[in-house]
C-alpha cells in the first residue's frame, strides 16, 4: 500500500518543520504500521496562514467552475488510490476490511457520496432576488446572497476517518471556503493520503487545503480553535471536547460546527416480530460500536424479556471477529489500549450497578494479539445506571425494559443526548408516530437507514449543533448576505 506521511501545507508535502515523527500503530496486531510527521505549533501557523491567503487573495471562493473541475480530478484520484486507501484505513483503524470495501462506510462510500456534492453544487442558488419592498417612502430591490464563510477548521475523529475526513473537506471546498484538516492522532494516513490525492491529480491551488497531523491533539487542536484567521471550526468527537471547543472559539465568536456523543434507544414495541427486530442491535459490534450513531440501548417490552434474552444470546454468538483481512465480519477491534480499558471499565461499572451480564464482558480468550472486547450484552439494566447514560464507544449493548408505549418514549428522551435511534412495529403508522415524538437528529423505522449523502445528520440536545451532508450540510459552510439596491422613484 501506498503511504503518505508528510503534511501538506501551502500546495506542499512537506516533513514537520522539527523533523518529528511518532508511531502509527495497528490496533489490530498491537504492531506499528508506520510513521507520519509531529506537526508542531510552527507547522500549524504555516497551515493556517496558507489557508487564510489562499482564501483572501485568490478566486477560488468565487470561481465555481473551477471549484468543480477541481473536485472533479479529487474524485478522480481517490479512485485511483482506492485500493491502497483502503488497505492504509484498514490497518490504522483496526476495521475488517469488509467494511471497508463494497457497502461499507470506511472508504467505498464516502467516496461514492462526493458525486451528490458535484452534482449539487452546478445547481446551487448563489443568488436569489426576494424581491422590492418600500420602506419609508424608498423602494429597494433585494438580493439575498451566499458566500463561503472562510477558512475552516476540520477537526476529524478515528473511528470512520475517510468518511469524515470528506464528509467536511468536500463541502467545505466546494463552498468554496480553504480548509486546514486536522485528523485524530490515531488515524494520520487517511487524512495525509488527502494531501497526497491533492497534490498528485489536481489543480487545487496552494493553500486551499491542508493538512496537519500531530501526536498532541490537544496543543495543536486548542490553538487552531483559537486563531482569529479561522472563520469556522468543523469537529466531530465527544461531547466534552466538543465543550471545550465551543468555549475555545467563544473568544473570536467564529462558528461552530458539532457533531458529538450518542445513546441511541432502539424501540421494540410490543407487535414488532422479535426475531426480525433483534437482529438490528448486532449493530452495537459494527466496527468494535465504535459509531456516535450505534442504537446501545436496547427498550424491550417487560413481559417478553425472556424471548428477548434467548434471541439475543443466540444472536450474539453468531460474531465473528479477529481477523482482519476478512471480508465478511464487520467487527474488529478497538482503537488503542486506552480504549478498551476504558470499555472494559465501564462493564465493572455494569456489574458493580447491578445490571446482569448476558452475554460477553471481557477480552477474547482466542485472540492474543488486538486490542478486542468481546460482544457484550447487559439485561436488567434501568436507565439511570452509567451503562445507560454515557457513550462508552464499544461493543456494548444495555437492554432495558418498558412498560407501555409511552414509557418507552420517555425512557428513550431521557438522556443527554439525541443523535439517533431505531423503532420496530408491524404498524408502520403507529412506528412513525413514535419516531417523530423522539428528540433526535435521526430515526430509523423498521430497518430502514438514514445513511446516505443527501440525508442532514446531526443531533439533538449534547449530540451537538448544526448538521453534516445534505443540503443543510452545505450551507453550513455559507454565509448569507442580503443587499438592499434602491429603486429610482
Amino acid at each position: 500500500m501506498q503511504v503518505e506521511s508528510r503534511l501538506f501545507i501551502d500546495g506542499k508535502l512537506l516533513p514537520a518543520a522539527s523533523g518529528r515523527t511518532y508511531t502509527n500503530l495497528n490496533p489490530a496486531t498491537e504492531t506499528v504500521a508506520g510513521e507520519a510527521a509531529d506537526a508542531g505549533l510552527e507547522d500549524l501557523d504555516r497551515a493556517i496562514g496558507a489557508a487564510r491567503r489562499a482564501f483572501d487573495e485568490s478566486d477560488w471562493s468565487t470561481d465555481h467552475a473551477f471549484r468543480l473541475r477541481c473536485l472533479q480530478q479529487l474524485k478522480a484520484g481517490l479512485l485511483a488510490e482506492r485500493e491502497s486507501l483502503k488497505q492504509q484505513i484498514a490497518t490504522e483503524t483496526g476495521a475488517p476490511l469488509g467494511i471497508c470495501g463494497q457497502g461499507g462506510p470506511q472508504c467505498d462510500v464516502p467516496i461514492g457520496f462526493i458525486d451528490y456534492t458535484l452534482e449539487s453544487l452546478p445547481r446551487f442558488p448563489w443568488s436569489r432576488d426576494i424581491g422590492v419592498a418600500e420602506m419609508m417612502g424608498m423602494k429597494s430591490r433585494r438580493l439575498v446572497e451566499k458566500e463561503a464563510i472562510g477558512v475552516v477548521a476540520c477537526i476529524t475523529p478515528w473511528n470512520v476517518p475517510l468518511q469524515i475526513n470528506l464528509a467536511k473537506c468536500i463541502p467545505a471546498l466546494a463552498a468554496g471556503c480553504t480548509v486546514v484538516l486536522k485528523p485524530a492522532p490515531d488515524t494520520p494516513w487517511s487524512a495525509t493520503a488527502l494531501g497526497y490525492i491533492v497534490e498528485k491529480y489536481t489543480d487545487i491551488p496552494p493553500g486551499v487545503f491542508n493538512v496537519i497531523t500531530s501526536e498532541d491533539p490537544v496543543t495543536t487542536g486548542d490553538a487552531l480553535v483559537r486563531d482569529p484567521r479561522v472563520d469556522m471550526v468543523s469537529f466531530t468527537g465527544s461531547t466534552a471536547v466538543g465543550k471545550h471547543i465551543m468555549a475555545a472559539a467563544s473568544g473570536t465568536v467564529k462558528k461552530v460546527f458539532l457533531e458529538l456523543g450518542g445513546k441511541s434507544a432502539n424501540i421494540i414495541l410490543d407487535d414488532a416480530n422479535l426475531e426480525q427486530s433483534l437482529m438490528s442491535a448486532l449493530s452495537v459490534c459494527f466496527h468494535a460500536g465504535q459509531g456516535c450513531a450505534l442504537q446501545t440501548r436496547l427498550l424491550i417490552p417487560r413481559a417478553r424479556q425472556a424471548e428477548v434474552e434467548a434471541l439475543l444470546t443466540a444472536y450474539f454468538g453468531y460474531i465473528e471477529y479477529g481477523d482482519p483481512a476478512s471480508e465478511s465480519q464487520i467487527m474488529g477491534s478497538l482503537i488503542n489500549a486506552r480504549q478498551r480499558e476504558r470499555v472494559l471499565a465501564y462493564i465493572e461499572k455494569g456489574k458493580e450497578e447491578g445490571a446482569r451480564l448476558l452475554v460477553g464482558g471481557g477480552k477474547p480468550k482466542h485472540l492474543e494479539r488486538g486490542f478486542y472486547v468481546e460482544p457484550t450484552v447487559f439485561v436488567d439494566v434501568s436507565n439511570d445506571m452509567t451503562i445507560a447514560r454515557e457513550e462508552i464507544f464499544g461493543p456494548v449493548l444495555a437492554v432495558i425494559a418498558y412498560d407501555g408505549e409511552e414509557d418507552a418514549i420517555r425512557i428513550a428522551n431521557d438522556s443527554d443526548y439525541g443523535l439517533s435511534a431505531g423503532v420496530w412495529s408491524a404498524d408502520e403508522a403507529r412506528a412513525l408516530s413514535v419516531a417523530r415524538r423522539l428528540r433526535t437528529g435521526t430515526v430509523n423505522v423498521n430497518g430502514g437507514n438514514f445513511y446516505g449523502a443527501d440525508a442532514p445528520f446531526g443531533g439533538y440536545k449534547q449530540s451537538g449543533l448544526g448538521r453534516e451532508m445534505g443540503a443543510e450540510g452545505f450551507e453550513e459552510y455559507l454565509e448569507t448576505k442580503t443587499i438592499a439596491v434602491g429603486v429610482p422613484a
